[in-house]
This record gives structure tokens, sequence and C-alpha cells, in this order.
């Protein structure tokens, strides 16, 4: 046993010396970067979306936990679609700059970053709404809710993940109407993204006064048995303003059937003088004034010419009405 002694601590030696060579590693060069961030290192992250303001130092840099990065601005963003790289040595130059404690500090994870923009789809009824907004403005002031619709279905369409914008390029002469063919640019803030042409339909929704019965000509527009009714007034031309309804000095100058709208021309101020009755006519002689009793042929408000007619002699006469007794005579 004592003889075979020296061997066993032989070969214990020899299969001890792999494991012990393996534990001495060979010094990191300093200019190779760590597969893992380590404390006290700085690392770009491998990839990174972005909007259209550009790319920022505490958006591809992260560092050591404690330490708080300043958003300063290392690239611009790149046009949207396309992909730019930024480099290690790009975003140490920035660092230096406006962070010069953390220039010792080594660096860990890729030489570069791939720099793309953030997206997402635009629907349908995002774009019916930027559309109705754009046209809104176009157009100036409409009385009325407006309201677009395509008449073709459109396909989602990827834009960047920001607020968008239509500059209307072309409406149609003559204003809004029922079908129209619309230009426009979409815009992600001062971006053009693309332009395109739309058929598009439209409606411009206001109330209007609705007759809830028959109304009568010759009746008081405050006292008819009226409602205010939601209406597409493109296809509504002329509707009466609902204003209207509390003016006690409209009538009706027309029939009108119940559930019939109220146009503006069915209307008309109340005459203070009505075909047939008999009015005070003056006639003007210098500063003198002679009056006769006349009949009226017309109704008039005051300030209308009318025509009179005197009973005795049957002679018609232009007047104008003065108010609902008096009228002045021309001859």
């Amino acid at each position: 046993m004592f003889r075979r002694l020296p061997f066993l601590l032989l070969a214990g030696c020899i299969a001890l010396a792999p494991a012990a060579a393996g534990a001495q590693s060979p010094a990191r060069s300093p200019a190779e970067p760590r597969a893992n961030p380590a404390p006290g290192t700085l690392a770009l992250v491998p990839a990174l979306e972005v909007d259209s303001r550009g790319v920022f130092l505490s958006q591809v840099l992260s560092v050591v936990p404690g330490r708080v990065l300043p958003h300063a601005r290392v690239a611009p963003a790149p046009a949207f679609g396309d992909t730019a790289a930024l480099s290690r040595d790009t975003v140490a130059a920035v660092l230096r700059d406006v962070m010069p404690g953390l220039d010792g500090l080594d660096w860990s994870g890729p030489e570069t970053v791939q720099i793309s923009r953030r997206n997402r789809s635009l629907e349908e009824h995002e774009l019916r709404l930027l559309l109705t907004e754009a046209a809104r403005a176009h157009l100036g002031d409409l009385e009325g809710e407006l309201e677009l619709r395509l008449a073709r279905a459109w396909t989602p369409l990827l834009v960047p993940d920001e607020p968008l914008s239509i500059q209307i390029l072309d409406l149609p002469r003559g204003g809004l109407r029922p079908n129209l063919l619309v230009r426009f640019d979409l815009l992600a803030g001062e971006e053009r993204l693309g332009g395109w042409q739309l058929s598009v339909q439209a409606s411009l929704w206001s109330e209007v006064p609705v007759a809830r019965s028959a109304l009568k000509r010759g009746q008081r527009l405050a006292e008819a048995d009226v409602a205010l009714e939601r209406v597409d007034a493109l296809t509504l031309r002329d509707a009466l303003s609902p204003d209207a309804l509390a003016d006690e000095h409209l009538e009706l100058a027309q029939y009108i059937r119940a559930g019939q709208p109220i146009l503006t021309r069915a209307v008309r101020v109340r005459p203070v003088i009505r075909r047939g009755n008999l009015v005070e006519g003056l006639i003007a002689d210098g500063a003198m004034f002679i009056s006769l009793k006349v009949e009226a042929l017309d109704d008039a408000v005051p300030g209308q010419t009318l025509r009179v007619r005197n009973p005795r002699t049957r002679r018609e006469f232009r007047a104008q009405v003065q108010d609902e007794q008096t009228v002045l005579l021309f001859l």
C-alpha cells in the first residue's frame, strides 16, 4: 500500500491542474463591451421606436441606477417608413457635452441602436373625424352639425403614432353639397404623409321648424302648431330659422301640411293693412294735406307700396303705407 501512495498523490495533482487553470480567465480588453451591463456601465438599447420630435439621450441609453439622464436630443427622427442606425460614438459625444461625469464609465451592449418610427393603424372612423374637422375649418361658419361619410370603404393605413391632421386642398365650387370629391393632405405635425382624393357624402344636421298639424295661410307663426326636428339642411334648402318662431310680426303666407318643414318663402311679415280695408288716404299739397277714404287692393306692411281705390270714383292710385290706418297717395 505504501508503495502505491506516491502514484495516487501524483494522479490527484494532475486531475486538479485543469480546474485550477480554468479558474483564471484572460483579462478583458477595455474596448471590448460586456455582454450584460454591469454596475457602473453604460449601454445602448438594441432598437428604439420614436416620434417625429427626434431621438433623445434618455431613450437610447441605460445607465447605472440612481442617475437621471437629461432629455437631450441626439439625432433627428427618421422619415416615417425609414430606419436609421445610431452609433455609440454619436451617443458618447452628446453624453460628454451634457454629463461629463459619466465619461469614464465602461460601455456594454450593442455598438449601434436601430431607430424607427412608432406607428399605428388609421381606421375609417378616425379619418372621418379628421376630414370633418378640416372641412369645417375650410368652409367657415356652418349652421348645423356637419357629418361626412366615405362613399367607399377605407383600407386601414399605417401612420405615425402621434397626433394627425388633414389639410383640405380642394372642395367643389359652390360650397357644401350632399356629394363631394375632396382632395387633401394627411399630416403628422409638419410632416406630409401623402395626398388623397376621396368621394364623400355630406350631411348638415340642424333643427328646423316642422308643422305638427295643418297650418292655414294668414295664421300667426308664433301661435302655429310647430315643433323643431333634426333635418339634413343640405337636402332642404331655405329652411326657416328657429329664431323666427318667436317673432310676433310674422305669419304664414301659404298653406302647410302636417309634417312639412316650414321654409323661409312660406313666411311673411304680417300686413298691417289687408285687401278690402278702408283706410285714410293723404294727399300732400305743400304744407297742406287732403284726406279721403280709400279701399286697399293689396295686403301691405309699413313702408310698402300698394294699390288703393277711391270707392266713389272707382279711380285707382298707388300709395305707401304709413301705419295700419293711413296711406300716402301718389297722384
